[in-house]
């Protein structure tokens, strides 16, 4: 396998300035900052922020903008980005390259064992070089829901695979490739968006499946990946915990995370903009707080929602900040071979002459081991 790292990350701080930081990630409207942004960001202290493609020209103007945030913020903040690879890429060709689908590594992997994992591995450390040239530091990957028959494309082949075991395998390994380049990886939908029928961008999908079963199937990859610095909710109703109110918003589903799960990393909510959540925005926000986020992740770059937000957002504070310390102390920076890495990923890709949906498989009917 061709070597990835030639240095160890920067060792991690504890003594950040996240006290008085404010339990909100919050998006930005366009590729520098307005008015609006310096003064919101100096005066409301949101944790971190959050790109999107709409905040990406060029790798200048990419740095340019997450040092001009951090200027206004006054620290080495969280520059978040979803940069999963296949269709969900923030950092785009041409500056960019263009990585596989995480179905196209759970389909590698199924058809040759070992390959998917290195494939995916490489791919991660070659993405951490790209954000952490820029100065991202968080990703938003890799996704531990299932990829099962009937699902909602939202989801799709960033799904790695049906087969909870194929999903720990390579989620495993991405997740740990990130924190070994000095990159923070955010699982997520948690407790799991596989079964969703609907797009939770659009409304609020309802899971019916039974808990013995969520626990068997969908909620297997998060619960083996409990360690994980930082996770991220998804906006469905599992009837089996709270047939009542939204996962991000329910203080059963989010008890059953910490409690049965056992996650005690960092707790993000999806979007709080989306469709799938109804009441106002502050609302939204409030309910997900006292359900027990630690953090709530607003992306639309709305002034008149990102105003209104603060009112229900209190400032980081007790087990909330300590998670969000821990977090932040594995950022870092490896450097890499990268000729030898894109080298080696072609080389991988090229011996695949399989599909992405060969991962489509329903883990309650098959004997797959």
């Amino acid at each position: 396998m061709a070597t990835r790292a030639t240095a160890d990350p920067a060792p991690g701080r504890l003594d950040l300035p996240i006290f008085g930081t404010r339990a909100l990630i919050c998006g930005l409207a366009g590729r520098r900052l307005s008015g609006f942004e310096r003064d919101y960001l100096r005066t409301v202290r949101p944790w971190g922020v959050i790109l999107f493609a709409r905040n990406v020209a060029s790798p200048n103007q990419v740095r340019e903008l997450t040092a001009g945030v951090r200027d206004e913020l006054g620290w080495h903040a969280p520059i978040l980005v979803d940069q999963e690879g296949g269709r969900v890429q923030r950092l785009k060709p041409p500056h960019w390259r263009r990585y596989p689908s995480a179905g196209r590594f759970g389909a590698m992997e199924v058809a040759a064992e070992g390959r998917g994992v290195e494939a995916a591995q490489i791919a991660a450390w070659m993405i951490a070089d790209d954000l952490l040239s820029v100065g991202i530091d968080v990703n938003c990957a890799p996704v531990l829901d299932l990829r099962l028959p009937g699902s909602t494309n939202a989801i799709g082949n960033r799904a790695y695979h049906g087969l909870p075991e194929v999903v720990i395998k390579l989620a495993r390994a991405v997740h740990d490739a990130y924190l070994e380049s000095g990159v923070v990886p955010v699982i997520k939908h948690m407790p799991g968006h596989g079964r969703a029928r609907d797009d939770s961008h659009m409304r609020l999908p309802r899971i019916r499946a039974t808990k013995s079963t969520l626990a068997l199937t969908d909620f297997s990859p998060f619960r083996a990946l409990q360690d994980a610095p930082m996770g991220m909710t998804g906006h469905l109703l599992f009837d089996a915990i709270d047939s009542e109110t939204p996962a991000t918003l329910s203080k059963p589903v989010i008890d059953y995370v910490r409690h049965t799960m056992k996650f005690n990393g960092l707790l993000l909510t999806d979007d709080l903009s989306m469709g799938a959540l109804s009441g106002s925005i502050n609302e939204r926000a409030k309910a997900a707080i006292a359900a027990g986020c630690d953090i709530v992740l607003h992306c639309n770059g709305s002034q008149s929602e990102m105003d209104a937000i603060v009112e229900s957002v209190p400032e980081l504070t007790g087990t909330s900040a300590e998670r969000a310390a821990r977090a932040l102390a594995r950022r870092g920076r490896q450097s890499i071979d990268r000729a030898a890495l894109d080298s080696r990923l072609e080389a991988l890709l090229a011996d695949f002459s399989g599909s992405d949906d060969d991962g489509i498989v329903d883990p309650t009917k098959t004997t797959h081991a």
